[in-house]
């Protein structure tokens, strides 16, 4: 049973990532060089594993979460040179150390978002996404599915919101605001088919797969593909002259006045809250949705949902009116509440980003906090459940490097910054930290539109966010960590994948001589290793040993130096 599909995991990964053939076998044959798997008790402790490694064998024994985990522990135990893309690693080549382990994760919610609608990802990456949070033993994948610049799940009674709604005429060129539109018509969207391959293949690694609907805002694409969703379905939509494409200009012109994003941001044309077709539209929504996904919870969006055509629009204002409602806060509130209700019909619970606090919170609602922990704060003191996502420092679309050579959307968030990050914050007391769930790192998608890019902005952080949310708080060590870091990269190179070598970057300043007859180029690393450099690619190169005086023009000062074999370089 599961013992059967473990084993066929744990061979499935030795073979793929390490060319070693196991025999699976139901009862013990051999005497040594045997992993046996055994099913035991969770001791009170979802996901807990003990994992024995010694002469005559490997021994794991846990929950079935446990036993999974304990499968990823043991792939990060094998003692593995890089490979060779052309050469299978031998058998001879992997050792694992002799250790008895007894583990458990922290927190039950440790999680990673994907943003698949500003760039949009195919299963294939989708699957390889999930291995990766598999890798790192996180288990909640939450995957944002509509947005404003496309929508990307088929509901098959609004076949228009995939195509209409999944297909955008451009995209602004270059950060914010652009230097116009690219002019390439850009799409996708996943069957319901390929929905449900997903989510088995999440669960058959332990993993939750929460889909996002946005709602009230970011709502574009589907009003694109259903403009009576909106308060004023005669109001084109407002893209600026410069970032618009030519297509897009054209169609305006020609009468299809709603179109989907171009370009990022928050934007005023959001759904209806005043027209009854709108909920019954999300309730057809939710009704094809639910069924594809067993996950307990379903994210509302709520977040950015600007007021400015609720409070022009005569039948939000009715509604307010009826209800008695005295701000459009306490509109969105309602509009919350109201699809809470439908959600737990259905046996959903709600999560939503923070802004649905402002107006009142929903009864059984669960908060995702990401504009700082106030958010979060708030509704743990009112005894609701929160998952801790703050910008700072658990977006990953964030920069990591002081040098970054591509586009992101802005902010510093480096490794060290997530791994001192702590989830529960220390404005609660004992009993209010525990409506802390988890938290999770999101990985929003206006810069990133490649799957290489991902990996880069994932890589290493993710290493960091599985500590803080999986070990005890008073055995996080970020010394321990760091001398761990170099083998963790190892391992991505053995997936083949891409990662960021920004916590390995040499700091260099350029300084003035005190005669100003000259320069000084000092260069610094966070290793006590030898430092290399050599001016303008000449044949010398030499050791670094202080700051060194440049009197003549040079064109390209390099310094690296190496950690374990990996050279790390820096141009200035």
């Amino acid at each position: 049973g599961s013992n059967k599909g473990a084993a066929s995991y744990l061979s499935d990964f030795l073979r793929n990532n390490f060319g070693i053939e196991l025999e699976m076998m139901e009862e013990k044959k051999a005497t040594t060089n045997i992993i046996s798997i055994v099913k035991s008790s969770d001791q009170g402790k979802k996901g807990y594993y003990k994992l024995d490694c010694n002469s005559k064998g490997i021994t794991i024994s846990g929950d079935q979460e446990g036993i999974f985990y304990a499968i990823q522990t043991l792939a990060q135990l094998l003692v593995i040179p890089v490979s060779d893309k052309n050469e299978k690693l031998s058998e001879g080549n992997i050792a694992v150390p002799q250790v008895s382990i007894v583990d458990y994760p922290r927190f039950q919610y440790r999680g990673m978002h994907l943003d698949v609608c500003r760039h949009f990802f195919p299963v294939s990456f989708v699957k390889r996404y999930i291995d990766y949070l598999a890798y790192h033993k996180l288990n909640i994948f939450h995957w944002h599915l509509t947005e404003d610049q496309g929508w990307r799940i088929e509901i098959k009674k609004y076949p228009e919101l995939t195509s209409i709604g999944s297909k955008r005429n451009g995209t602004i060129i270059g950060r914010y605001p652009g230097t116009g539109s690219d002019n390439t018509p850009y799409g996708g969207y996943y069957t319901q088919e390929e929905i449900k391959e997903v989510v088995q293949y999440a669960k058959d690694r332990f993993i939750e797969v929460i889909p996002e609907i946005e709602m009230p805002g970011h709502g574009s694409a589907a009003i694109a593909a259903y403009p009576w969703l909106s308060c004023f379905p005669e109001k084109p939509t407002e893209i600026p002259k410069n970032m618009i494409s030519d297509k897009s200009v054209e169609e305006q012109k020609n009468g299809r006045i709603k179109l989907v994003q171009e370009t990022w941001g928050v934007f005023d044309d959001i759904f209806c809250a005043g027209k009854d077709s709108t909920f019954a539209f999300l309730q057809n929504v939710i009704d094809e949705v639910v069924p594809l996904f067993p996950s307990k919870y379903f994210h509302i969006g709520g977040d950015e949902a600007p007021k400015v055509h609720w409070k022009k629009c005569p039948r939000c204002q009715q509604r307010m009116k009826e209800l008695g409602l005295k701000d459009e806060h306490e509109l969105q509130s309602w509009f919350v509440q109201r699809i809470e209700k439908y959600l737990n019909s259905k046996g959903k619970t709600l999560i939503g980003w923070d802004e649905i606090l402002e107006g009142g919170l929903a009864p059984n609602a669960v908060v995702m906090s990401w504009r700082g922990e106030k958010g979060g704060i708030e509704a743990a003191k009112q005894k609701h459940n929160v998952i801790m996502t703050p910008g700072n420092p658990l977006y990953f679309d964030h920069t990591q490097s002081e040098n970054e050579d591509s586009v992101t959307i802005g902010g510093y968030n480096p490794i060290e910054k997530v791994y001192a990050y702590e989830p529960i914050p220390k404005e609660l007391t004992e009993a209010e930290g525990k409506y802390i769930l988890g938290a999770q790192a999101n990985v929003w998608a206006e810069y990133i539109g490649n799957e290489k890019k991902v990996e880069y902005m994932i890589f290493p952080r993710m290493a960091a966010l599985s500590e803080i949310l999986w070990t005890p708080k008073e055995k996080r060590n970020w010394d321990s960590f760091e001398k761990r870091l170099p083998e963790q990269m190892k391992r991505y190179e053995n997936w083949g994948a891409n990662y960021s070598k920004a916590y390995f970057d040499l700091k260099a300043t350029v300084l003035p001589t005190d005669d100003y007859n000259g320069v000084l180029w000092k260069v610094e690393t966070k290793f006590d290793v030898p430092i290399i450099i050599n001016f303008d690619m000449l044949d010398t190169v030499w050791s670094y040993k202080s700051p060194q005086l440049i009197t003549q023009f040079v064109e390209n000062a390099y310094a690296y130096y190496s950690i374990d074999g990996k050279g790390v370089k820096i141009n200035q």
